[in-house]
């Protein structure tokens, strides 16, 4: 039996077990994929506190060895369900099933990916899930935003400000987002919209320098070059196996407010999986320690 179970090594499961060990809790971490989470994939980050610059690797391999040094175990292991019994919560993994007295889900989200050719070889390098964070990279470049959404739009306000040329491309004949943000782009002269048409495939040696764009209507396809692009067709979170113990809003997130509870005692939340508006590492890392302090509070109430 562990006092806290935290489902999810990105940095809000992380920093989690690093506020759990220093409260003198036992910790266990379950993560399926990367130790780290999301950030691992970004070459550079240079907007989290009291750090001019470092890749996203970087930071998550400290933030590890932090938690490993003060006693936390770490499980490789997907969760599939969490079960609630007289106050007991049991995690049940494909491999094995941990008791816990309180329970962290810290699972992060996904950002949707294209599916294009050649997306993969470029994520990093070309290839960007997040203006604010890699936006700076780009300025006085030439970029695409994918997407016709509110981030898409939000994304290309931000960047047209930036760099050299945003070009919006969106497979929908209309954008879906506010009509001022859209309003906005139409009267800046470095931005071009491109409907009905979606990214059929990546082109370039080291780093991106083309994207091939195929029109919905005719199958035609055109290559623009680019020194990179922003996918902004949303984010996809994976909460099913926690619906039993936690509400999902409509989008799949978990429903959760700045004290990062969930509908069930003893159950927190943290990071990009619950609903916030910001996501970013600072949010992540500050959800996890508001999450590892109230779960230490209802642990001890609990003797």
């Amino acid at each position: 039996m562990y006092d806290i179970v935290i489902i999810g090594a990105g940095p809000a499961g992380l920093t989690a077990a690093v506020y759990a060990r220093r409260a003198e809790k036992s910790v266990l971490v379950v993560e399926k994929e990367t130790f780290g989470g999301q950030i691992t994939h970004s070459p550079k980050v240079e907007n989290y506190p009291g750090t001019i610059q470092m890749s996203g690797n970087e930071f998550a391999e400290k933030l590890i060895e932090q938690a490993m040094n003060l006693g936390a175990e770490i499980e490789l292991d997907e969760v599939t369900a969490i079960e609630n019994e007289n106050g007991c919560k049991r995690v049940v993994g494909t491999t094995g099933i941990y008791e816990a007295k309180s329970v962290i889900i810290a699972s992060g989200s996904k950002h949707r990916m294209l599916g294009a050719e050649n997306e993969e070889k470029f994520v990093g390098r070309g290839v960007s899930y997040c203006a604010v964070c890699d936006g700076a990279f780009y300025r006085g470049k030439r970029v695409a935003v994918i997407g016709g959404g509110n981030t898409a739009l939000q994304e290309a306000v931000m960047l047209s400000e930036i760099c050299e040329k945003v070009t919006l491309v969106q497979n929908l004949p209309f954008f879906t987002g506010e009509k001022k943000l859209l309003a906005l782009l139409e009267k800046k002269k470095n931005v071009e919209f491109i409907t009905n048409s979606v990214v059929s495939g990546l082109d370039g040696n080291e780093s991106l320098s083309a994207v091939r764009i195929k029109n919905t209507d005719n199958n035609n396809e055109t290559t623009i070059s680019v020194d990179g692009i922003f996918v902004a067709i949303g984010q996809i979170p994976e909460n099913e196996p926690f619906k039993s113990v936690a509400s999902l809003d409509e989008y799949g997130y978990i429903i959760s407010g700045e004290e990062c509870r969930s509908k069930t005692e003893g159950v927190f939340v943290a990071g990009d999986c619950r609903t916030k508006q910001v996501r970013q590492i600072a949010t992540a890392v500050s959800d996890g320690a508001v999450a590892a302090v109230n779960a230490c509070k209802y642990i001890d109430s609990l003797d």
